[in-house]
């Protein structure tokens, strides 16, 4: 009656009927969630029709109907996900016993840098490396650190950064640095690089990124995992952001800290084993990503040909198409990342990956892949193409009451449209549904977390609250910014602009007011151009377009103020966006702040001493540090 176990792997082996069971729950799950969220979209395009064709219907009405439809279909698609996040599901059984290290293969931890802070990523190094040894496991780890870097001056600071760290940890066997000269395939290429050079000698490769930081017993339960499922190919964590002071990157941490543990936990209750894949913090099979996951140039010229920027997407999708299983583990804590800490360091990084998502549309039609693995891609570029779909429907909406035939909507000089009865509370219902999708989610999580057992994590329940309140009411002020920023990243790929590989600087400065300015002036402009084509042309939709063109207007204050490091720090005094890392910071994370300021203090020491940079090669180099 008990499941047959294997002989060879010591696992239980499932029989047919209980793999039938789980796949035909897996394929009820989606059916059930695509509808509903079909439903929904429907619906609202259903009332929406309804009221605003009660007196007939022109061409600018198929267009809002067909706009609102595939923007509600998004926000109902989020809010499905939210609510599977929500639904208790079994955890996964955590093993670590001591001896469980006997059979466990080794890993390699990788850490892709591109003309970063040396000091800051090899400070991250240094305290997981550490921390592996204290809990005697850093046998079978290695660290390498794979370098595109192209500026001259952040080569030298990562070899001398090398050095000092392999010296001072006497760690020098298990860390190797490499700089490639020639930058081909972009961090893929960097990856690629390393499996098809030194790849062979570890079964499993942990990915991380330049501002990656992982507990040790993390990085252990994850390889455990790995050799526990011969089938399970990639393993992804949920990182969270740590480490930010301005007002907008405090605000993304918050956030990060509080919702995406459950808006990951409905990814994963949804996609099952074709699960996501976020590029870093997550473990790789190596052999199975050899054989599945070489990916082609595109053909044709940037931005839709070349190299394939967004591959993690891709390659979760190949790695499903091999037969292997892709997992996102939601309760494997203690995996962190830095985010950007002001609103245009964040949008020149979305705009790589908003390139990198649209290159997706190229690879729907990919021969093998599963059929949830292209809904994950469509799912890529609907996070971006989302925007300009608002914002058409913005425009078309302002437009309606100017071009269409009487009656019109906004007699005399009422705040809200009078629609003919019944519609009123058509759309009264439609509105309230659009706040329903947009708002539930994330009261529900504020709420059940602050009335539960994990509030004093954050603070306490007035805190949480407190700092739920301040990041909806900023998300909403910079909503209109961040669909500007997005639309204009879309429309410049459509026109062929290629955004490139611009270095990312996640250093918490403050934000000038003349930098904020030059990128977005164009926003002012909009701004005030809606304003001023509303008082002119429907002076009753003014109070209406407030909220999208004041934020436009003040584009430049709102994205300089917060950058402000010292509002984030007003912010924290004031107990607002508290998360569990700054209040308890784990040992990982403090060792890293610890080996930073002893980094800084060692290279400055060095240079003071040294007559001349480091160079590029010595013939004495610290025992078994591997550097090329």
């Amino acid at each position: 009656m008990h499941d047959q176990q294997d002989r060879r792997t010591g696992r239980r082996a499932l029989r047919p009927s209980v793999v039938s069971y789980r796949v035909l729950m897996i394929i009820l799950r989606r059916s059930l969630f695509a509808l509903t969220a079909f439903v929904m979209a429907i619906a609202a395009g259903i009332l929406f029709g309804t009221v605003i064709t009660a007196n007939g219907m022109t061409w600018l009405h198929v267009i809002q109907i067909a706009l609102l439809v595939v923007c509600c279909l998004w926000l109902a698609w989020g809010f499905m996900t939210a609510i599977g996040g929500m639904i208790p599901t079994p955890r996964p059984v955590i093993e670590t016993q001591p001896d469980a290290r006997r059979g466990m293969s080794r890993t390699a931890i990788l850490v892709p840098v591109y003309n970063e802070d040396a000091v800051a990523v090899f400070a991250r190094v240094a305290a997981m490396i550490e921390g592996l040894r204290a809990i005697a496991w850093l046998d079978r780890f290695d660290v390498h650190v794979l370098s595109d870097s192209t500026r001259a001056e952040c080569v030298e600071e990562e070899r001398r950064a090398t050095f000092l760290l392999a010296a001072d940890i006497e760690a020098g066997h298990h860390l190797y640095y490499r700089n490639r000269t020639k930058n081909i395939g972009r961090k893929a290429g960097n990856i690629a690089d390393f499996v098809t050079n030194s790849g062979g000698a570890y079964e499993y490769m942990l990915v991380l990124d330049a501002d990656s930081l992982m507990r040790p017993e993390t990085m252990v339960e994850m390889v455990l995992r790995m050799d526990r499922d011969d089938e399970l190919a990639l393993l992804q964590t949920q990182p969270l952001i740590i480490g930010r002071r301005t007002l907008f990157g405090r605000a993304l941490q918050f956030s990060a800290a509080l919702y995406s543990p459950i808006f990951s936990r409905g990814i994963a209750y949804l996609q099952g084993k074709e699960g996501p894949f976020w590029g870093h913090n997550a473990i790789i099979r190596t052999r199975a990503f050899a054989a599945c996951c070489g990916l082609p140039d595109l053909p044709g010229k940037a931005p839709f040909g070349g190299h394939i920027l967004s591959h993690d997407y891709v390659e979760a999708a190949l790695l499903a198409r091999g037969g292997y299983k892709v997992r996102v583990d939601t309760d494997l804590r203690g995996s962190y990342e830095e985010a950007p800490t002001n609103v245009i360091e964040y949008a020149k990084r979305d705009r790589r990956w908003c390139q990198g998502n649209l290159q997706h549309s190229r690879l729907l039609r990919a021969p093998g892949l599963k059929l949830w693995s292209r809904i994950s891609l469509i799912n890529g570029i609907m996070a971006y193409a989302a925007s300009p779909i608002w914002l058409l429907f913005l425009i078309v909406s302002l437009l309606d009451p100017i071009l269409a035939p009487e009656p019109n909507y906004f007699p005399g000089d009422t705040l809200f449209p009078v629609f003919p009865q019944p519609e009123t509370g058509k759309a009264l219902l439609l509105l309230l549904a659009i706040f329903l999708l947009l708002l539930l989610p994330k009261t529900l999580i504020a709420f059940s977390t602050a009335f539960g057992r994990h509030s004093a994590r954050f603070g306490g329940a007035a805190a949480l609250l407190a700092g739920a309140t301040v990041e909806l009411v900023l998300t909403s002020i910079l909503a209109p910014i961040m669909m500007m920023f997005q639309s204009k990243a879309v429309a410049e790929i459509l026109i062929g602009a290629d955004s490139g590989w611009p270095a990312t600087d996640r250093e918490d400065g403050a934000l000038p007011l003349g930098a904020a300015f030059s990128s977005s002036w164009w926003m002012v402009i909009a701004g005030a151009a809606l304003l001023a084509a509303t008082s002119f042309y429907a002076p009753n939709l003014v109070p209406w377009t407030l909220p999208i063109a004041v934020p436009l207007v003040v584009s430049p204050f709102l994205i300089s103020l917060s950058g402000d490091p010292a509002l984030g720090d007003a912010l924290r005094r004031w107990g607002i966006f508290l998360t569990p890392f700054e209040l308890q910071p784990e040992p990982v994370i403090r060792s890293a702040e610890a080996w930073r300021r002893r980094l800084v203090e060692k290279i400055d020491a060095t240079v003071q001493a040294a007559a001349e940079p480091v160079p590029a090669a010595v013939p004495v180099r610290p025992a078994g540090v591997s550097i090329n």
